[in-house]
């Protein structure tokens, strides 16, 4: 009974936590912004042999590393994530192990080893690759802080049937999964410790932290919403180990994306209305929108935007899902399908996906992506958008 009240407790305090975290991610997006996009655009126009183009860089990367920890945030208000896609867990641990992150943690760590023991026929999951990514990150992480001096950290991946239930730190039901194991050697955790080690900011000593302090606190908010489980040994002076329970299925996982290039992207003077309350934001559009060849006009309001549409038509709209005050985004596109039954909108907002994102994009709107964006999401978002529009006039 007392596990049970514990569990039900955890369960509270993580959702008002990332109630909380929704709406300070949504600021910090918008502010965020110009640190990501403005350099963006400078690092474009910039000849190769600039000086500026070094400390640009810097900023751009500082701006994209800050709005990184945004996200970490954001998914603390378990909402937003794509598990509609098959992947392969093998796929992005291999991805994880090359990255530029994970060549840092080995400079910090050299008397660290790294081992990693991936199962050949690995079922797939359903996820996003993204976010599995952050959950091995952050548990490689972890565990590489965990250990002081020399020490193993070992990734293991592997299938496993549960033909009943195990009861441990989670419940987990019967089925079949494909596990993440990721074993160090390190301190260990202290029992009196255990039920606490995935709140936001709680650290001792031995236990690891990403660089926001939300690291374990994403791995469990990523793992729920891929309605998946954590099981959690520690013992102390022997180490810890982190087993993550994503169910599996059989559908086969899809062809990794071809790269692409921002000029591939650019549009051929289309209109652009951008819908949002934000005067940053709206200069940031428009200055990104002209870069890529579009024609872009922008207002502060839903009902700014009723106004302009009534004495010209636009090829797509840019709305933001947060205006105050006034009208949302969601009812200000409901307003406008009513001048204008087919048209096209891509959503743009710092808030993480929520039932009227999901309506907005049920009544019509293509694409959504996060504040802040790069120029490259955005030229992507809108060519698809117009691509897409296009071919449904088509048939």
């Amino acid at each position: 009974m007392k596990d049970l009240e514990e569990k039900l407790d955890r369960a509270k305090k993580m959702e008002l936590i990332g109630t909380m975290a929704g709406g300070v991610a949504h600021d910090l997006n918008n502010i965020l912004s110009g640190l990501v996009s403005y350099p963006e655009l400078l690092l474009m126009q910039l000849p190769q042999d600039s000086p500026l183009k070094e400390p640009v860089s810097f900023m751009h990367d500082a701006g994209l590393r800050a709005a990184e920890i945004v996200q970490d945030l954001l998914t603390l208000t378990r909402r937003g994530i794509n598990v509609e896609n098959s992947i392969n867990l093998n796929q992005v641990i291999q991805d994880y192990f090359v990255s530029a992150t994970h060549k840092r943690l080995e400079k910090n760590y050299p008397q660290v080893r790294f081992k990693v023991y991936p199962e050949a026929d690995l079922l797939n999951i359903l996820g996003s690759a993204s976010h599995i990514s952050k959950i091995i990150m952050n548990l490689v992480i972890n565990a590489a802080e965990a250990i002081k001096g020399k020490g193993t950290v070992t990734v293991e991946s592997f299938n496993r049937y549960l033909d009943l239930p195990l009861k441990g730190y989670d419940d987990i039901l019967e089925g079949e999964y494909v596990v993440l194991r990721v074993t160090d050697s390190g301190a260990g955790i202290p029992r009196k410790d255990l039920n606490k080690i995935f709140e936001p900011f709680y650290t001792k000593k031995h236990m690891g932290r990403s660089g926001s302090g939300l690291g374990l606190c994403v791995v469990w908010n990523c793992v729920k919403d891929h309605a998946g489980y954590i099981e959690v040994t520690s013992k102390i002076n022997k180490g810890s180990t982190f087993e993550i329970f994503f169910p599996a299925t059989r559908k086969e996982a899809g062809p990794e994306p071809e790269p692409m290039r921002i000029e591939d992207f650019k549009g051929n003077k289309e209109t652009v209305l951008v819908i949002d309350d934000v005067h940053e934001q709206r200069r940031i559009a428009r200055d990104s929108l002209k870069m890529l060849g579009y024609r872009p006009f922008t207002v502060p309001s839903g009902e700014k935007a009723l106004l302009f549409l009534k004495n010209r038509a636009v090829d797509l709209i840019i709305l933001d899902m947060k205006m105050e005050p006034g009208m949302d985004g969601l009812d200000t596109y409901k307003r406008i399908l009513r001048l204008y039954p087919d048209q096209k909108a891509v959503i743009a907002s710092g808030f993480s996906e929520n039932d009227r994102v999901r309506e907005t994009l049920k009544i019509g709107a293509g694409q959504y992506i996060k504040k802040p964006y790069t120029i490259k999401k955005l030229a992507l978002a809108i060519k698809e958008e117009l691509a897409n529009h296009k071919n449904r006039k088509n048939h």
